[in-house]
């Protein structure tokens, strides 16, 4: 038995490719018999990406511990010969140091990149007092709104409110949600800190609309972002610094 084989919906790689590629070109993944996991940094050290994928999000899945270090852009054009429900077979040949795909009638074989080099980042221990669940939806729509005025948003949690402000030179926009609009709020005090647009708007891009997202946030602290992928079988845990406010 190969040390790692597994079939998954293409839609799955696809989300997790989406949330890793918006940090780093080649990423270190861990296999275990229990699932995928991963960590990763951007280069200017301002984000992170904690991934796990359990092997309840593939429809086979045999694994021993064993890593792999994947060429993310060589990934997104194998994705691309598959549509989102097409079920992609995997195995990992260690005699080649391959990972081959298996997409229809097509075979695709892919080697690994050299991993020696690839740190191991930690997850920092955060205590971000103000806890937000929100629906991934009306925070992209304030994202959206905000990517015209400014390269920077302030997130504030207030003890039942939640907000998004983009200040520009000229204009703002201001996202608030209350009462009904928020799934789920926690905030002893209130917290807030600014942020890079650009990172954010690509971190939150990776959640379906009508999905949940949690956004864990003190003053001045790093934002720590999650939400559930692949059915709930997989989590993704993002750590974005602050920008600390010049005025």
């Amino acid at each position: 038995m190969p040390a790692f084989k597994a079939k998954v919906k293409a839609e799955v790689l696809k989300t997790v490719l989406d949330a890793v590629q918006t940090l780093v070109d080649e990423a270190k993944i861990q296999v275990a018999p229990e699932g995928l996991s991963l960590k990763a940094v951007d280069p200017a050290h301002v984000a992170m990406v904690d991934l796990s994928l359990g092997k309840g999000a593939f429809t086979e899945f045999h694994a021993d511990d064993l890593e792999m270090g994947v060429d993310l852009d060589k990934l997104k054009d194998i994705l691309k010969l598959a549509s989102s429900q097409d079920e992609i077979g995997l195995e990992y040949k260690e005699d080649t140091h391959r990972l081959v795909f298996k997409i229809g009638h097509i075979t695709r074989r892919m080697a690994l990149v050299d991993t020696t080099n690839m740190g191991d980042p930690k997850v920092p221990n955060l205590n971000l007092p103000s806890k937000v669940t929100i629906l991934a939806g009306e925070l992209q729509q304030g994202i959206k709104a905000s990517e015209a005025v400014s390269d920077h948003i302030a997130l504030v949690a207030g003890d039942d409110s939640f907000e998004l402000v983009a200040d520009g030179d000229t204009d703002q926009v201001h996202l608030k949600l209350e009462g009904d609009d928020i799934v789920k709020i926690e905030s002893p005090e209130e917290s807030r800190s600014l942020f890079s647009l650009d990172y954010f708007s690509n971190m939150s891009k990776v959640v379906k609309g009508g999905d949940s997202i949690t956004l864990n946030l003190g003053t001045d602290y790093p934002v720590k972002i999650e939400f559930d992928i692949a059915g709930g079988s997989g989590h993704i845990t993002y750590l974005l610094a602050p920008r600390i406010e010049s005025e």
